[in-house]
């Protein structure tokens, strides 16, 4: 099996699995119990967080588990629009953002608050000068995701950054999901005040993710009930997923060191081999892009067609994000950047992790053109 779809999710590291069955099994106390087994289990939790903090360069009281990604992105949005409703009701966010931000945007808007839609250029990258343009008086929080998990375009998050520090009453938030162990991620150098993580993106286990909110940054919860997490999290912590996390983001930071260059050959191979297969179009841009990811076009070809060629020969990839591939209809990153319809309509994607093999894109590569050739023949 070769398995390219790792922006949708990846598989754990055995050693994953392991700590996550010992602790479950052995250290299954509640940390807010007052017994031995809950003290246990509170120590486990701290050690996680210091962990991961260690790792993101930040305190440990800055990071907040959650269950993955879309609490985290909605924890943060809505946290900060509830708390700041009275000091401004205008949010900002790019037009290639991930489910879970356009949603929980789109619901904000329900309640009342203006949202401003960035577009992006045919690279899918956002314009600084767009950011600036569009603040206003009462701009309270502007969210831009670090590298978009359709086309892997990173976005200029430094340069926001520093524009932001010239507005202190904005809040920065980003969706760091498909970057992390990826790209380089500089939190207080880039004066981000809150980053998504979900742990299932790096080799740990669905159900668990992270909130970076930087000291001095307030939230309002979203649930209310026992006060964890400093009272922003209600709910007994899943502290077999948060160490089951930090060992995850650990390996996944050691396997980048060789396992970065390695993908960047994969995906230089790949632009290569596939290229030349006729009518394919290459989305995601050759700079400014994630070492992972590659987003290509065939045209007149059905993409779910395809899909399913490839995966009889052990093969799977994707065609946009994982939470819209079921809904037929097409990619609302590509047509923003300007693709045509039928372009974006026949659109995939490749996703790596740091356990593909160059051996394996040459066999991605010739089945790819023999699967394409075989159904334009049926087609015509």
């Amino acid at each position: 099996m070769i398995y390219y779809d790792n922006s949708a999710t990846t598989k754990p590291y055995r050693e994953v699995l392991d700590s996550f069955l010992t602790v479950s099994s052995e250290y299954f106390g509640n940390p807010s119990s007052l017994h031995g087994l809950g003290v246990t289990a509170e120590k486990l939790l701290t050690q996680a967080r210091t962990q991961v903090a260690n790792l993101l360069a930040v305190k440990p009281n800055e990071l907040y588990f959650t269950s993955g990604g879309t609490e985290s992105n909605n924890l943060a949005l809505k946290g900060t629009a509830l708390l700041y409703k009275n000091r401004g009701g205008h949010l900002i966010l790019s037009s290639i953002e991930h489910p879970s931000v356009r949603g929980a945007m789109e619901q904000l808007n329900e309640h009342g608050f203006d949202i401003t839609h960035l577009p992006v250029d045919s690279k899918g990258r956002v314009k600084v000068e767009d950011v600036k343009n569009a603040i206003r008086e009462d701009t309270i929080l502007v969210s831009i995701m670090h590298v978009n998990n359709e086309i892997g375009t990173i976005q200029p998050i430094k340069e926001i950054g520093a524009l932001l520090k010239n507005y202190p009453s904005i809040r920065f938030h980003i969706d760091a999901v498909q970057s992390i162990g990826k790209v380089p991620l500089f939190l207080y150098e880039d004066s981000i005040d809150l980053c998504s993580f979900s742990a299932h993106k790096f080799h740990g286990l669905k159900g668990t993710g992270l909130l970076f909110v930087r000291n001095g940054v307030k939230l309002d919860p979203l649930f209310s009930g026992g006060n964890q997490e400093w009272k922003l999290r209600s709910g007994t912590e899943n502290v077999a997923g948060a160490v089951a996390a930090a060992k995850a983001l650990r390996m996944t930071m050691v396997k980048g060191e060789q396992g970065i260059p390695r993908m960047k050959n994969i995906i230089k191979r790949l632009r290569a081999g596939l290229g030349k297969i006729e009518g394919i179009t290459f989305n995601t841009p050759r700079e400014e892009s994630a070492p992972h990811i590659l987003n290509f076009s065939l045209k007149g070809m059905k993409s779910e067609v395809l899909i399913h060629a490839l995966e009889e020969e052990g093969i799977y990839l994707s065609t946009t994000s994982a939470c819209s591939s079921k809904k037929k209809s097409p990619s609302k990153t590509l047509l923003a950047m300007g693709v045509p319809e039928d372009i974006a309509e026949s659109a995939f994607r490749i996703s790596l992790s740091f356990d593909n093999t160059e051996e394996e894109a040459e066999r991605v590569i010739m089945t790819v053109e023999k699967a394409v050739k075989q159904l334009r023949r049926v087609l015509k």
